[in-house]
């Protein structure tokens, strides 16, 4: 999940007061036209430069701020928002206008600190926070950073992403793994936030039983958040009988294959509320069209709750009126915020086991690129298409 906005503040780097015009990130969005050493200009990344065009070029980047780090990047996960990117050089309303680096999934290790940072050291193995808020609007101010309008996101049109040898990042988004923590799992810190946020979001406990709408990679990352988050009964369904087979492998309670005519929705609810064996407390629709949403709002209790997760179509036609008169809630979420120490816990904990979501690994050569993203982009078997670097 990727959406941000350009910056009014001349592009620099404000994650902090502290920040000021540290670091200029204005290059980063314009192509990584900074002047740079010998050894910077080496720094190859994965930029999309045409629909249906990835090219691995070099990559400058801006000086290290005192409060920032350099990162050796080691894994990085294809999201399908990068698929919409290369596929239509859109994702929602961000279009890519001028070449951009992809990629906002992403673990590696420290190489450089900035003279201010104290709490990270070489070495050092870490997850990334794709996005910088500003800190200043009264949405920061909040606690509500991930509203931020001026968020300088990863891959976020004109903001260059993490699909590089080298990135440099705010120390303070930076999280360090613990040793029994992988780099792959922290690079799965990114999708496991939204699932985590969701969560939060719709207050899932140990009395709420959860329905799930979409077995993709964000609807299963959601379903393993709900169950370390306490739901005693867990129920996802989807298109896919392959996907619905990984599901029930991960802990779903029940599987219901389902289909995409939105007239089969009255019988698919009476089976979903039957595999529940009680109400669906809180229904999240991890794959946003009209008849996923139709049949959350539909299958939920009364004085229930719908989060809609997923984005699969910009605006939906869904029955309110009914779910109003049942005083069904709903809620959206929009990234995370202040996710990653409880992702972390929970992989460190065992709770969680993101690792049977990697399918597949590729290399960071221009064929294996190319593979990896022509593999995400089909689906099928894969679930979440990993890069090690």
């Amino acid at each position: 999940m990727m959406y941000g906005r350009r910056s009014k503040l001349k592009g620099y780097n404000i994650h902090h007061d502290r920040y000021l015009i540290l670091t200029d990130y204005r290059d980063m969005g314009k192509g990584g036209q900074t002047e740079s050493s010998n050894e910077e200009e080496q720094n190859m990344a994965a930029w999309l430069v045409a629909i249906n065009t990835l090219k691995i070029q070099p990559f400058n980047l801006p000086p290290l701020g005192p409060f920032d780090v350099k990162v050796r990047m080691k894994a990085a996960g294809i999201c399908g928002s990068d698929v919409h990117y290369l596929k239509t050089l859109r994702c929602a309303d961000f279009i890519v206008k001028e070449p951009m680096v992809i990629g906002h999934e992403c673990a590696g290790v420290i190489e450089e600190v900035g003279s201010e940072v104290k709490d990270l050291v070489v070495g050092d193995r870490v997850a990334l926070e794709p996005g910088i808020s500003c800190w200043r609007c009264t949405h920061c101010k909040q606690g509500r950073y991930n509203l931020c309008p001026e968020m300088k996101f990863f891959a976020t049109p004109p903001v260059h992403g993490s699909l590089a040898n080298h990135v440099v990042h705010p120390a303070d988004l930076c999280f360090k793994l613990p040793d029994n923590v992988s780099l792959e799992e922290g690079a799965m810190c990114e999708p496991l936030s939204v699932g985590v946020h969701a969560c939060r979001r719709a207050d899932i406990g140990p009395e709420t039983n959860v329905l799930v709408m979409g077995a993709g990679p964000i609807g299963l990352v959601t379903m393993l958040a709900a169950r370390a988050f306490g739901a005693p009964r867990i129920v996802i369904v989807d298109v896919d009988d392959s996907r619905l087979s990984v599901a029930k492998e991960l802990g779903a309670d029940e599987i219901i294959k389902v289909s995409t005519n939105i007239q089969d929705v009255e019988e698919e609810v009476g089976l979903i509320q039957k595999a529940m064996g009680g109400g669906v407390d809180v229904s999240f629709d991890c794959a946003g069209f009209n008849k996923t949403m139709t049949t959350a709002l539909s299958a939920t209790r009364p004085g229930g709750k719908v989060c809609l997760v997923g984005m699969g179509h910009h605006e939906m036609t869904v029955p309110l009126t009914p779910a109003a008169a049942r005083e069904v809630d709903v809620v959206g979420i929009f990234r995370y915020k202040n996710t990653w120490p409880l992702c972390l816990e929970f992989l460190k904990s065992g709770k969680i086991d993101v690792k049977p979501l990697i399918t597949h690994r590729f290399g960071f050569s221009q064929k294996e690129v190319e593979e990896a993203f022509e593999t995400s982009a089909r689906g099928g078997n894969a679930i979440k298409v990993m890069f090690n670097l």
